[in-house]
């Protein structure tokens, strides 16, 4: 006998992290829409990557971060765009990828014509990736060099748990700062000075 489920009827299914799933960007973009309480990102190559939501530490930190960029981008005359880590983007690469925090300039961002309801076709020029206990530094360093090489111009990845800070930028070696009090936004982000105080503490 063959047993079926109804539409309304779920499964949970655990998956070994030796088995990796494949989605199209469709597909990807209904799981999305199905699973809001989960952020989900898709590789160039389609493997979906699913994080659970963060721990209260990771969030408040991150809330931070982009209350920062937000108060910056307010009381400044950079308009473009700025997004939270609930945004995904569809990379030239075709992954899609969801920044802790990132801005886009309003040249590029107005060039691209971006749909409602999308991941749009654009690599952010700034992005933060604040590392969490559950993820491996070599992953996300893989990220970092994965928007670099799709065309952000400059890129923090925040390690609160040993107080160390990488700065990714085009065409040059990775910069590593240890217990840095503050990071600055160079030319991509004239004026804004993040305060890593609240990030340690």
């Amino acid at each position: 006998m063959v047993q079926t489920l109804t539409q309304s009827q779920t499964l949970s299914l655990s998956l070994p992290e030796t088995i990796a799933l494949y989605v199209t960007p469709e597909q990807f973009a209904i799981l999305a829409a199905a699973n809001r309480e989960l952020r989900l990102e898709r590789t160039a190559s389609g493997e979906l990557i699913v994080m659970p939501p963060t721990s209260w530490e990771t969030g408040e930190r991150n809330s931070s971060l982009v209350g920062e960029l937000y108060l910056w981008w307010r009381n400044s005359d950079q308009p473009g765009k700025i997004f939270d880590s609930s945004t995904g983007f569809t990379l030239p690469n075709g992954a899609i990828r969801s920044p802790d925090a990132c801005w886009i300039s309003p040249e590029r961002w107005n060039a691209i014509d971006p749909q409602p309801g999308t991941f749009p076709n654009i690599c952010p020029d700034f992005v933060v990736e604040l590392r969490s206990k559950s993820d491996s530094l070599s992953s996300v360093q893989a990220k970092m060099k994965e928007y670099i090489k799709n065309g952000t111009r400059l890129g923090w990845l925040i390690d609160p748990q040993h107080r160390r800070v990488e700065i990714y930028r085009p065409r040059s070696p990775v910069e590593v700062r240890e217990n840095p009090a503050e990071l600055s936004g160079e030319d991509v982000l004239p004026g804004f000075v993040l305060d890593l105080y609240r990030v340690w503490n």
